[in-house]
């Protein structure tokens, strides 16, 4: 479990809101790619149709937990060769030579360093007869064996479809057929102070159900670090999740999906009143990228917003003396969606296609929720006055994402070439230098590497540029070797990569 300021990624899944389908289906019911959903199980109803706040949740419950996955995880240990980076031994020689701890991890000289097997827990929501799953990213996140349990007490050995670290969602397959499938709402539509349920495996317990209220929308609480670009926009309830709900479902009392429970606020690592989940919408849009096209395929506008919460001192630093409600635009890049539309510094963004936009984070999930090429119209408030433009959103690199370019960002860390004079004064024709290393990426968990490294090989192929870092990454195998240096020192060092999911 990952904490971060009093907020808890869950390690485990809640799910809901599933419906039980007919084995002689003649078409399998894929809930993300099917706009035409079967009917949805109501809980009760008033005499005009239109479904009221149940005394209890009995329907809703039966019918969402036959959707509801146990997720087990195994990440066996790592075996990862070459030299550890200069002055970084954990226990500073106080063992001596012959310690125990260096027998068994390697001494950084070439031998390799073996770390524990580990195994977790999560839970899902099945969304298509066929076995598609969608879960956390932290759930899956680095496993080497996935294993899916049903509410039956059937067990699948699955495989990890997609990833996407800025939304903190994934998808597996299992091999199944007339699988119970969960029915997926329309989060726009949730309520602030409806009652909800959250359905999951936490505490490594059988499937648990909980109830609340929508307490809040577009909550932004900074956990997702894993991500280079992340999206947090979410539905915060008082349902009762602890850790081994990550992954699963909140629903409303029609059992339609709403969200993916996905972190909990606590100072103990336990629910003390708060969770939150990631909005149906976004996840549908997430989801069904990997399921079409293998990556997200995401928008992008190209501007930094101003934080909630501002105090009058840093409003006024920032340059805010708008009174206008919306999302304040504090940098705009120019040859970014926004930049290209007219959008300047200082603008204050009320409008996206029409839906007002009062926080930072619900403007990311409405951008989020677009892809590359999609127009959006833009609603602004200049110096007072009110106008609208058209935004043509593009790809962070100002194109549809590549092969190359996921490759890469599985890495978690930032890159930029080798100067010309600094790679003059190490003698080598040029590099890649390690600018940062994001928690959660592949560096981060499976090497001991420090900003700073300069990468000038990776597997047999020699890189001078970020350009040929990303085309030689794009060629490997499932495991291969980063080779490179620390500027203060010309001996060479080695990375190992296992399992690499390109």
């Amino acid at each position: 479990m990952k904490t971060r300021i009093g907020a808890a990624l869950l390690g485990a899944a809640i799910a809901v809101g599933g419906l039980t389908l007919f084995a002689n289906s003649r078409k399998s019911v894929n809930t993300i790619l099917d706009t035409t959903a079967a009917p949805v199980m109501k809980t009760g109803y008033s005499t005009n149709g239109t479904a009221v706040q149940p005394v209890d949740f009995e329907k809703a419950a039966s019918t969402a937990v036959p959707a509801v996955v146990h997720i087990k995880t195994l990440t066996k240990f790592k075996q990862t060769a070459g030299r550890q980076a200069p002055d970084q031994d954990p226990f500073g020689g106080m063992f001596g030579q012959d310690d125990p701890f260096r027998r068994f991890f390697g001494d950084g000289n070439g031998r390799p360093f073996q770390q524990p097997d580990q195994r977790a827990s999560g839970s899902g929501v099945i969304i298509s007869q066929d076995g598609f799953i969608v879960t956390n990213n932290h759930v899956v996140n680095g496993a080497t064996e996935v294993t899916v349990t049903l509410n039956n007490r059937k067990n699948y050995t699955a495989k990890v479809i997609g990833t996407d670290p800025n939304t903190d969602l994934a998808l597996i397959k299992i091999d199944g057929h007339d699988l119970p499938v969960m029915t997926i709402g329309n989060s726009d539509d949730v309520k602030l102070g409806q009652w909800v349920l959250a359905i999951g495996y936490p505490l490594n317990l059988d499937v648990t159900v909980t109830q609340g209220i929508v307490s809040a929308k577009s909550r932004n609480i900074g956990i997702n670090t894993q991500a280079a670009a992340p999206v947090e926009a979410f539905i915060q309830t008082d349902a009762a999740v602890n850790p081994g709900s990550s992954g699963g479902a909140l629903v409303n009392t029609n059992g339609e999906l709403i969200a993916i429970n996905s972190a909990i606020a606590s100072p103990t690592g336990s629910f003390a009143g708060y969770a939150y989940s990631i909005p149906s919408n976004l996840m549908r849009k997430v989801i069904g990228d990997i399921m079409k096209y293998g990556s997200v395929q995401r928008g992008y506008l190209g501007i930094s917003m101003a934080p909630e919460g501002l105090d009058d001192a840093k409003k006024k630093e920032l340059g805010i003396n708008s009174d206008a409600d919306g999302v304040f635009v504090i940098d705009v890049d120019p040859k970014g969606a926004a930049g290209e539309a007219g959008i300047r510094k200082g603008d204050v963004i009320t409008k996206v296609n029409g839906e007002k936009v009062d926080e930072d984070a619900q403007l990311a999930e409405i951008i989020a929720r677009q892809k590359p090429g999609d127009e959006v119209k833009i609603t602004l408030d200049r110096n007072g006055a009110e106008q609208t433009v058209s935004a043509k959103l593009t790809n962070k690199l100002g194109s549809f994402a590549s092969t190359k370019s996921a490759a890469v960002e599985s890495l978690g860390a930032d890159f930029t070439d080798l100067g010309k004079d600094d790679a003059a004064k190490l003698g080598i024709s040029g590099g890649v230098v390690v600018s940062s290393i994001h928690d959660g990426g592949v560096l981060s968990n499976q090497t001991n590497m420090h900003p700073g490294f300069i990468i000038t090989r990776v597997g047999d192929q020699p890189v001078r540029t970020v350009d040929e870092f990303k085309d030689a990454l794009s060629k490997q195998g499932s495991n291969f070797q980063i080779e490179g240096m620390y500027p203060d020192s010309k001996e060479l060092y080695y990375y190992g990569i296992n399992d690499f999911k390109k």
